[in-house]
């Protein structure tokens, strides 16, 4: 089984949890010499594959997600490997074309979307500044979202993988077992941590701004912008059964990630 992002947020998980339950697992990174953007290094990663995990390295609703997950998916299935899994997005319209491309590409293919991350709060950008500044800026205001954690992702993918043919030709839908504002998140880690943390809510046009002042291009700050502006208009304030369709367990709660990171030190200023 091919694993794209084997080191970032998902394919981490992805990696372990399909060799746990007995899959042979092939890193796909540039590391291991596997580019995105780079078709010619596709066919060392796929040949002899027979599954692949596939996640977008920016988003899958960003510009030209659509055209090279189906050109991937295409080359996938031209080298026998059929069963593709693709990660996308609960709610997120952009991602739309990216889907579609996958269910032509002639795959057995299955769609996992999939709710904001709990792991948002604690890998990546946010957390820094949760740790150093004790305060976390974004453009979400009183929305509620079902924070999902990222094990639970991986829980599916694999299980998707190894129940035949059963969700072949299916789009499941991810979320965390309750709603919660991302105030009310912080709120839980900083009661956690005993450290005073905050949340600050801005618009969405003056989030692209900070970015495009943190140096990210004009084009990355368009398309992030308008997927916020899409995923945080409350459209996804709302619970999804995927985890239990597909696992038969409840999903984990935020509360749960919390207490492990704050075990694990990751909000320590």
């Amino acid at each position: 089984m091919v694993v794209t992002g084997a080191s970032g947020r998902t394919g981490s998980r992805v990696a372990p949890a399909a060799e746990a339950a007995g899959l042979t697992v092939r890193a796909a990174s540039r590391a291991t010499g596997f580019d995105w953007w780079d078709p010619s290094t596709w066919a060392d990663t796929l040949r002899g594959a027979d599954a692949a995990y596939l996640a977008h390295p920016m988003d899958v609703g960003a510009p030209g997600a659509a055209e090279v997950i189906g050109a991937l998916a295409r080359e996938a299935v031209g080298l026998g490997v059929r069963r593709l899994v693709l990660l996308s997005a609960r709610g997120e319209d952009q991602a739309l074309p990216t889907e579609e491309a996958l269910h032509a590409s002639g795959a057995d293919w299955t769609v996992v979307r999939a709710a904001w991350f709990a792991q948002n709060f604690s890998e990546g950008p946010l957390v820094a500044e949760l740790r150093e500044r004790g305060e976390l800026v974004f453009p979400a205001d009183e929305v509620r979202e079902p924070f999902l954690d990222v094990r639970d992702i991986a829980d599916v993918v694999v299980t998707a993988l190894t129940s035949g043919d059963r969700y072949v030709g299916r789009t499941v839908t991810l979320s965390g077992p309750r709603l919660l504002t991302f105030g009310a998140a912080v709120a839980e880690i900083a009661e956690a941590t005993g450290r005073p943390l905050a949340y600050r809510a801005v618009s969405t046009r003056d989030y692209g701004e900070a970015l495009a002042g943190f140096g990210v291009p004009a084009e990355e700050v368009a398309a992030l912008t308008a997927i916020f502006d899409t995923l945080l208009d409350g459209r996804n304030a709302h619970l999804s059964d995927g985890v239990h369709e597909v696992l038969g367990r409840a999903p984990r709660d935020f509360s749960d990630f919390v207490r492990e990171e704050t075990a694990a030190g990751t909000w320590k200023a």
